[in-house]
């Protein structure tokens, strides 16, 4: 008797430990528990710990309260202004309704998952080429409120949605590459152009304070020179001055100018004032001798 008393006491034990094991259920810190008794839900999600279920009537839906780091696999589509582009993007969200997560949806993250693509598709095709490239944050709020309105009903809150990348055609990124590389050859230009407009100023307002100062062309001549012999160079270049140069250039072209007046006016030499000869005697017995008293009346009686 006493024997059959312990082997029904170690059966009831057992089968105990049996259905102990059986009903004892753990949820995680970052779990809450789903109990549906016979199809129907019970009251409140079970928190975090040790619970008990009754097994074969009650089942244990565990719900990941965690942020779900989803990728949305890349879209292709065509953009406002007619090009084709592929965008793939990344979706945070997490489960705050653990009963409407199981009751409302079949799957939340397949669910989640089929309406950010739609979505994503959805913002390439009212969005242009330069909105995706440049302005993705407004994109990407757009593209959060578009998953999280269906989402709510689902007990499913979106924390973030970011737009990973965007590929272009070949055609389309060499062209912008050459838009790219025009667009900064011109700010170059017009850079070069400030820069030379500011420095013919400040070359103005040192030639006039050295057509002030002549000595300042000399000092900023003598500054060229040791700045070029500072660099220990085998040969020495010394500038010309400008101002020389425009003299030579003057002084020849006033050259001819005068040769050709010269010619033109011919300049008599200066009258030298001369002694007059002195008279000499002829010679005697020449019929041009006369004594100084005959006159030509004489002469001519005889």
């Amino acid at each position: 008797m006493l024997e059959e008393l312990v082997a029904a006491g170690v059966a009831a034990g057992s089968a105990g430990l049996v259905y102990l094991a059986a009903a004892a259920r753990i949820v995680r810190q970052y779990e809450r528990g789903v109990v549906l008794r016979l199809g129907r839900l019970r009251d409140e999600p079970r928190p975090p710990g040790f619970t008990m279920i009754i097994p074969a009537i009650d089942k244990l839906h565990k719900v990941n309260m965690q942020i779900v780091t989803m990728p949305v696999p890349a879209q292709e589509g065509i953009t406002r202004d007619n090009v084709t582009v592929r965008v793939d993007a990344v979706v945070y969200f997490k489960v705050v309704d653990a009963a409407a997560a199981i009751i409302r949806v079949e799957d939340y993250r397949f669910a989640v998952s089929q309406m950010a693509q739609t979505s994503l598709r959805s913002i390439i095709g009212k969005s242009d080429l330069d909105d995706l490239l440049s302005d993705r944050e407004k994109l990407n709020q757009g593209l959060e409120l578009m998953i999280d309105s269906p989402a709510v009903g689902w007990g499913v809150q979106v924390d973030r949605v970011e737009i990973k990348d965007v590929s272009l055609p070949e055609t389309m990124k060499r062209s912008m590459a050459r838009q790219a590389e025009a667009d900064r050859e011109r700010r170059a230009r017009i850079i070069n152009a400030d820069a030379e407009l500011q420095a013919s100023k400040k070359l103005s307002q040192a030639a006039g304070v050295m057509s002030d100062q002549p000595a300042a062309l000399q000092l900023r001549l003598l500054q060229t020179v040791v700045a070029v012999a500072a660099e220990k160079n085998s040969t020495l270049v010394l500038p010309f001055p400008v101002e020389l140069l425009r003299f030579l250039e003057r002084a020849q072209q006033a050259a001819p100018a005068l040769g050709e007046r010269e010619r033109s006016e011919p300049t008599s030499p200066p009258a030298v004032p001369t002694p007059p000869p002195s008279p000499t005697p002829p010679p005697p017995g020449s019929p041009g001798d006369q004594s100084p008293s005959e006159s030509p009346e004489s002469s001519d009686d005889q």
